[in-house]
């Protein structure tokens, strides 16, 4: 139907109006601080100290990103949180769908106590001391697998996976089943092919959430060569330690601030490339995906 023949009320026109408003003050809010770090990557440390903001383009330069890329711990920090994000996304949307699918089915022996069981573990945990009590026990500390394994299968995305499972048509896999089609064959060949809107959203949430998280190697690695890219970024933006190398020892203390601080802007835009360059490949499903999950 035209929108032109749709004759809104007073009232209706005003509410609209208002989520215009409101929509767009939020957009600023988001938009405006992007735009300051961006662009403030690319402005010379004076200017940037000094005026703030300029979109003149004679006061921008490449320097904060060649000192970035010419800085090791950087880059290896950003090879970490590539290997540690995969990773984790691998193993989380594997065993998640694993896990959700058996779930799912009517006829699944013990389903109910398994999902109280998960339901109480969602809710309750050891807490931070045990937890760490655990992966010391299992000889985890200081590798790359006490970031991966712990919290990688999560219950949310379970319970999710699973109300996907229940929507989808038993028909498809009785048909399966008569044609000749064992469980493992209907999952493979029938199922999966229809989960891609979940799998896809499972594995954007577990990679998300892995890349941000800096908090798990800050308490279980020691080692400085396996630092995830967010605990290198936490050194340089909240304790304001720039790595040796990325600034000269003869340059003055104001300076040093200076370059510091366009380092920092950066920093962050290096950080968020990786989950800016995904997101539109992930977004055609992301909607379905939430929606179809969360009906039931």
């Amino acid at each position: 139907m035209d929108n032109r023949l749709i004759n809104n009320s007073k009232t209706d026109r005003f509410i609209l109006l208002l989520n215009k408003i409101l929509l767009t003050l939020i957009l600023l809010i988001v938009i405006v601080p992007l735009m300051y770090v961006l662009v403030g990557s690319f402005l010379q440390p004076n200017i940037l100290v000094t005026k703030g903001i300029s979109f003149n383009p004679d006061h921008w330069t490449l320097d904060g990103y060649i000192r970035i890329f010419d800085n090791d711990a950087i880059i290896r920090g950003f090879l970490n949180s590539v290997l540690y994000a995969g990773s984790f996304t691998i193993i989380s949307v594997v065993f998640t769908v694993l896990a959700g699918y058996p779930l799912s089915i009517d006829g699944f022996v013990g389903k109910r106590p398994i999902m109280i069981f998960f339901l109480f573990a969602m809710f309750f945990n050891g807490g931070m001391i045990p937890t760490y009590l655990l992966i010391r026990n299992l000889g985890l500390l200081n590798t790359p697998w006490a970031l991966i394994l712990p919290g990688a299968i999560g219950i949310w995305n379970i319970v999710l996976t699973r109300t996907f499972f229940r929507g989808l048509p038993n028909e498809l896999k009785e048909a399966a089943r008569i044609d000749g089609a064992s469980d493992f064959r209907i999952f493979v060949s029938v199922i999966l092919p229809l989960s891609k809107p979940i799998i896809f959203v499972i594995a954007l949430f577990s990679f998300i959430g892995q890349w941000n998280s800096y908090f798990d190697a800050m308490i279980y690695l020691n080692d400085r060569s396996l630092y995830p890219l967010q605990l290198v970024l936490r050194e340089i933006l909240v304790q304001n330690e720039v790595p040796p190398g990325m600034i000269s020892d003869q340059l003055a203390r104001m300076e040093m601030q200076r370059i510091a601080e366009m380092i920092k802007y950066s920093s962050i835009v290096v950080s968020s490339l990786p989950l800016m360059v995904m997101y539109p490949f992930f977004q055609k499903y992301f909607e379905k995906g939430i929606m179809v999950g969360s009906l039931k």
